[in-house]
């Protein structure tokens, strides 16, 4: 994946992406002036042979037992090259977090009691 750079000022992110025959590279300049960003702590992906499908939302109340309702905001849909490229820059990512800050921990339980056994399951 290119590294990209950021011209705060005019809202620009430019990508130099590897090249594109002859030698040549092709420069993708991105406008994010207008961008909304939102936050979501749900996920859910699906697809069909063609495409990879993510859906996102804001569960307000993710450690409820009860029976709820999510409303999905957002969708993402993608081709499969798209998608595994994505994949690649997202397990980067990861890596490169969990290098300087530790493994992230997805097991609420142990998150919640660092070193306490997982709900049924044992303590490694």
């Amino acid at each position: 994946m290119a590294e990209g750079e950021k011209n705060k000022s005019e809202g620009k992110i430019t990508e130099t992406p590897a090249p594109a025959g002859e030698g040549r590279q092709v420069r993708i300049t991105l406008d994010d002036k207008n961008l909304e960003a939102s936050y979501s702590n749900f996920c859910r992906v699906t697809g069909s042979p063609e495409e990879v499908i993510i859906d996102f939302a804001l569960n307000p109340n993710p450690f409820s037992r009860e029976d709820q309702t999510v409303k999905i905001d957002r969708r993402l849909v993608l081709n499969y090259y798209t998608a595994k490229r994505l994949f690649a820059a997202l397990q980067q990512t990861i890596i490169r977090h969990e290098q300087n800050f530790g493994v992230i921990e997805l097991n609420v339980q142990r998150r919640l009691a660092p070193g306490a056994p997982a709900a049924g399951g044992e303590k490694k």
